[in-house]
C-alpha cells in the first residue's frame, strides 16, 4: 500500500452531488479531494433535469417541500455563478411545467393536487382542457384540464454537471480517478478511504456521496450505513427538427394509466421523455418495454411526437431512502458525513445540498432548514433493513 495522501476533506462519488459538495468546501478554504472512477457520472446523466418543486409535491412530503423550494429559489443565482464562473451554459430556461389530465381520474388527481398546492401556499392555475391546448397546440385533443405553474423551471443536467467538474479543478479540488473500496475507520472515527489500488487516502473529514452505490461501502459500521436503494429509470431523447419547432414551449407533464410521465423540451431542440420508476435492484438495461411504454404514454398525451428522430435511450438508477428525502450531514460516526439519497430530486436540490454541507463541515451541524434532513432520523432497525 501506497503512502496515504491527506486531505481536509474527502468527497466520495463525483456524480453531481458529490460534485457540489466538494465545489463549495473548497471555497470555504478546505483542501478538498474527490475519489471517483469517472467524475461527472451518476444518475445525473439521465435526469431530465426539471426543477419542479411545486408540481413535484407528494402527499406527506411537506417538509421535503421546504428544502425543494429553499433550493429551487437559489437556482438563478446559484447557475449565473457557475456559468460565470466556468463560461460553461447550463441550458437554464424559465418556461413553467403544464400538468394535464386525459381522463376524469386524472383529473380528479390533478384538482386534489392543486388543492394540495394551495394549502402549501403555492402558485398554480387550474385551466380547461381548451386552454391547456392554446398554450401548447400539441397536446391531445382529449385534455381534459390542467395545472400551469409558472414557477418550476428546467435545467440541462449534463451541462451542469460538466460545469461542476469545471468549477472543482478551478478550486482546487483534487481528482483521484479510482474507486473508493473500503472506508477507513480508526478508534471511532472515519479517516480516509482506501481504494481499489490500494492506495490509502486521508481526510480529516469524508462525505459519503456515491448515489445509489452509498449503501455499499465496504467498512462502513451497520448502524451509519446509509439506507439508500437504486431505483431504476429509463429515459428517451427524441429530437426535434427545424420544421417541427416549436415542438413544445414548456415540460409537459401527466399521469397516463397510473404512470408518470413527462416531456421536457430544451433549447437545443432535444426533447427528453421520461421516465419509469422500477424496483429492479441494480439492473440499468433499457428493455423494449420501458420504451415502448414511455412512447406510448408521451403518444398520448403529444400525438407528434411519433414523428420525431428517436436519438438515445438510457437507464440510470435514482438514490431512494426510506422517506423519498435525502440524508445530509454528520453520521454517529466522527469524521463521517452523508449526502446520498436524494432520489427524484437531486439536480433540484443541487443548489442547497451544496450549502448544507459546506456549512456542516464548517460547523459540525446543518443549517435550520437541512435539520429535518440528518442521517440520524434513521434508527438502528431502519439502517439494519439496508438491502443487499
Amino acid at each position: 500500500m501506497s503512502s496515504p495522501r491527506t486531505s481536509d476533506v474527502l468527497v466520495i462519488g463525483g456524480g453531481i452531488i458529490g460534485l457540489v459538495t466538494a465545489w463549495r468546501a473548497a471555497q470555504r478554504g478546505f483542501a478538498t479531494a474527490v475519489a471517483d472512477p469517472a467524475p461527472g457520472g451518476g444518475a445525473a446523466q439521465v435526469a431530465a433535469g426539471m426543477l419542479a418543486a411545486v408540481t413535484e409535491l407528494h402527499h406527506g412530503e411537506q417538509t421535503l417541500l421546504g428544502l425543494n423550494l429553499a433550493s429551487a429559489r437559489r437556482y438563478p443565482e446559484f447557475a449565473a455563478e457557475l456559468t460565470e464562473l466556468t463560461g460553461h451554459d447550463l441550458g437554464y430556461r424559465r418556461c413553467g411545467t403544464l400538468a394535464v389530465a386525459l381522463d376524469s381520474d386524472d383529473r380528479a388527481h390533478l384538482r386534489e393536487l392543486h388543492a394540495l398546492q394551495r394549502q402549501s401556499g403555492l402558485e398554480s392555475e387550474w385551466l380547461s382542457g381548451r386552454e391547456c391546448r392554446r398554450l401548447e397546440p400539441m397536446l391531445a385533443p382529449g385534455v381534459r384540464g390542467g395545472l400551469r405553474v409558472d414557477g418550476d423551471h428546467q435545467i440541462d443536467p449534463r451541462r451542469l454537471t460538466a460545469a461542476l467538474v469545471a468549477a472543482c479543478e478551478l478550486a482546487g479540488v483534487a481528482f483521484h480517478r479510482v474507486r473508493a473500496e473500503r472506508l477507513s475507520v480508526v478508534g471511532e472515527r472515519a479517516t480516509g478511504v482506501v481504494t481499489s489500488d490500494g492506495t490509502a487516502l486521508a481526510a480529516g473529514q469524508v462525505v459519503l456521496a456515491g448515489g445509489s452505490l452509498s449503501g455499499r461501502l465496504a467498512g462502513v459500521p451497520q448502524h451509519v450505513l446509509p439506507p439508500v436503494r437504486p431505483v431504476k429509470g429509463q429515459v428517451l431523447r427524441l429530437t426535434v427538427p427545424p420544421r417541427h419547432a416549436p415542438f413544445l414551449n414548456r415540460t409537459v407533464r401527466a399521469v397516463v394509466r397510473g404512470s408518470q410521465v413527462y416531456l421536457v423540451p430544451r433549447e437545443n431542440g432535444e426533447l427528453v421523455v421520461g421516465a419509469t420508476s422500477e424496483e429492479l435492484g441494480w439492473d440499468t438495461t433499457v428493455t423494449a418495454g420501458g420504451v415502448y411504454e414511455l412512447l406510448r404514454d408521451a403518444h398520448e398525451l403529444v400525438p407528434g411526437i411519433t414523428e420525431l428522430p428517436l436519438t438515445e435511450t438510457r437507464a440510470g438508477l435514482r438514490p431512494g431512502s426510506p422517506d423519498n428525502a435525502p440524508l445530509l450531514g454528520p453520521t454517529e460516526l466522527a469524521g463521517l458525513l452523508l449526502a446520498t439519497g436524494h432520489y427524484r430530486n437531486g439536480v433540484l436540490l443541487t443548489p442547497v445540498t451544496g450549502d448544507a454541507m459546506a456549512h456542516a463541515l464548517a460547523t459540525g451541524e446543518l443549517p435550520d432548514e437541512a435539520r429535518p434532513f440528518t442521517p440520524r432520523r434513521f434508527g438502528a432497525a431502519a439502517l439494519s433493513e439496508q438491502p443487499a
